[in-house]
């Protein structure tokens, strides 16, 4: 039995900072190295102007007092030219830096997609501690692209940092203490974050339950269920509820570090009025020695705060993403496909589940138990039982999204799990219940079930006709080319039934597909129609046996699958019956009780 406390173990912790820092930067290289280059070296070559005023303010006032012209002449010079070069260098470093933000952006987004999409199964996806982290993820890919101006910045700020206690160890070694004094502002901006992010990570569930109570509550989907049950109060003020119980350990970790990171600008603060004292009491201490010491640290101070700041949005936030990021590489690389043989070019011993058993994450009870099944070549199979007997479970099983927890499904003899998932979903076709809405242009809509003829209009029409979906592209003002979804310029509104009649079509794109799913999917539609199709649909695969096809469907509709060629029965997560329609009824067992009930409910 699954332990829910392992499947939580699963998800591992986040990979450390630094490694996950140098990972995203490579990443960032191999997308965009030359603008990543000049991006930093701008960001560098910026900082010294401005680093340097202190100096150049020292050598003028020594220059006045001296009366030395040629030195307060060339000083001034040097003020004007620092000021001109940070402005300018300023503008050209953020417009290089915002071409590669723009660029990298893109490649970030595509490449947490693309980890997420290469994941072969999907049983990831009911993980809560998963979802918690993802949740996270989604809202900082987005915006992942500033870690890398954070990470410049922040150099840039170290790098003025550093001329200015060299300037100020020129005056006196002990200045350098400055910089001690300074650390608790470096430790309290580092650690003061990751306490937050932490605290945001435990309360990540309230957090999406509030978000989903909102759309619940203002989306249009649940709308007409919302205003009928008269629920909106409702959902407001538990979503309120929910909100403050987020948001009460966040604020009090809030409070909590910022009390001691206002301690630690305290001390810095001390330390930087005594290092004036200290100059100015000095004896022999030069006026421009002093301005010095006052201009380095005042900029001390500044670059202090800008760094310690930038340091907190890297550590708290941009860097968190990249840490986020890097885990999901991990998981994707420790979830990767093990598998050495492909899918064969036709079936010739068929299907078979030898005692597979298999619970969904995150739970104890079985949904299917000690399953032993086996399904011929072509042949068509309707799997049947009330709900929650486990029939879709099954169909999840043999698209290889869950993996079985005990057991093995062999294809011709060879465990499913050996087969690479790409090339044996390259072999199925199939529509499910629980469909997507594609809102796209009516023929990309379908076409999608075999992305090779997305653009070929015959093989899509094709697959309408073989899905019965004819009278819907005839009600679309514009046939394949309509755009479909009322949300885009241009697009209309289709009923949920002619949804489902264009996913059908999609599940047909593909014409020697090995295994053929359909898993309920016309139960918008009435019986009749239902009965039609699968009527049209089981004359054509029989009629297609050459590569062994098999046909699974799953249907709650016994006029429909007395046509198969044999009938599984689902009961309480177990086999409780397998054989023809004629069989079944005759055994007077589960089958023949519930086709009994439907076909007097029909006369």
């Amino acid at each position: 039995m699954p332990d829910p406390k392992r499947v939580v173990e699963a998800i591992g912790d986040l990979p450390p900072a630094v490694p996950s820092m140098w990972r995203a930067l490579k990443r960032a290289n191999e997308a965009e190295p030359r603008l990543l280059a000049g991006s930093f070296s701008l960001a560098m070559l910026a900082a010294l102007p401005d680093a340097l005023i202190a100096l150049w303010m020292k050598l003028l006032a020594d220059g006045v007092l001296h009366h030395d012209q040629r030195l307060a002449i060339g000083a001034g010079m040097g003020l004007g030219v620092s000021a001109a070069a940070t402005w300018f260098l300023k503008v050209i470093s953020d417009r290089v830096q915002r071409r590669f933000r723009d660029r990298v952006a893109v490649a970030l987004e595509a490449h947490v997609a693309r980890l997420q999409a290469s994941v072969a199964t999907i049983e990831h996806h009911e993980r809560p501690a998963y979802l918690d982290r993802l949740a996270m993820l989604r809202d900082q890919v987005f915006v992942l692209d500033h870690m890398y101006m954070s990470l410049f910045t922040t150099c840039g700020w170290v790098l003025r940092l550093g001329v200015a206690i060299a300037l100020l160890v020129s005056i006196h070694p002990a200045l350098a203490l400055l910089a001690v004094f300074a650390l608790p502002t470096v430790f309290t901006s580092t650690w003061r974050p990751g306490i937050e992010r932490e605290t945001q990570e435990r309360a990540a569930p309230e957090d999406r339950l509030s978000r989903h109570l909102f759309n619940v509550a203002t989306t249009a989907s649940p709308a007409k269920e919302v205003r009928v049950m008269r629920i909106a109060d409702g959902l407001i003020r538990d979503r309120r509820e929910v909100w403050e119980r987020w948001y009460a350990p966040v604020s009090k970790a809030r409070w909590q570090s910022a009390l001691w990171y206002t301690a630690a600008w305290a001390i810095f603060g001390l330390a930087y009025v005594g290092a004036v004292v200290f100059v100015s009491s000095r004896a022999g201490a030069t006026p421009g020695q002093v301005l010095l010491v006052l201009a380095a640290g005042a900029q001390l101070s500044t670059y202090i705060g800008a760094t310690v700041g930038e340091i907190g949005f890297l550590r708290g936030f941009w860097l968190d993403g990249s840490r986020r990021m890097a885990w999901l590489e991990d998981y994707a690389a420790s979830l990767d496909e093990k598998a050495d043989s492909g899918a064969p070019a036709s079936l010739k011993q068929g299907i078979r589940f030898d005692h597979v058993s298999f619970a969904y994450p995150g739970t104890q009870k079985r949904v299917l138990e000690d399953v032993t099944l086996e399904l011929k070549p072509g042949t068509v199979v309707a799997i049947v039982g009330e709900n929650g007997a486990g029939k879709s479970t099954l169909v999840k099983l043999l698209s290889r999204m869950y993996r079985p927890d005990a057991g093995r499904i062999l294809i011709d003899g060879v465990d499913l799990a050996r087969i690479r998932a790409d090339d044996w979903r390259a072999r199925l076709a199939g529509a499910f219940q629980d469909f997507f809405k594609f809102e796209f242009r009516a023929q990309h809509t379908v076409g999608l079930g075999e992305v090779a003829l997305l653009d070929d209009a015959p093989a899509v029409t094709a697959a309408v006709g073989r899905a019965g979906a004819e009278d819907v592209l005839e009600r679309l003002p514009s046939g394949l080319e309509t755009q479909l979804g009322p949300s885009w310029p241009g697009g209309v509104d289709i009923s949920f039934g002619q949804w489902q009649k264009l996913a059908l079509a999609r599940g047909f794109m593909r014409d020697r597909p090995l295994l053929q799913i359909l898993d309920e999917p016309t139960a918008a539609l009435d019986a009749e129609t239902e009965h039609a199709l699968f009527e049209r649909y089981a004359s054509a695969a029989k009629d297609s046996t050459a590569d062994g096809r098999i046909t699974v469907l799953v249907s709650h509709r016994f006029s429909t699958v007395r046509m198969a060629d044999l009938i599984v029965v689902l009961d309480g997560a177990r086999v409780a019956e397998v054989g023809t329609h004629e069989e079944l009824v005759a055994k007077g067992g589960p089958y023949s009780e519930l086709y009994a009930i439907q076909a007097k409910a029909y006369r």
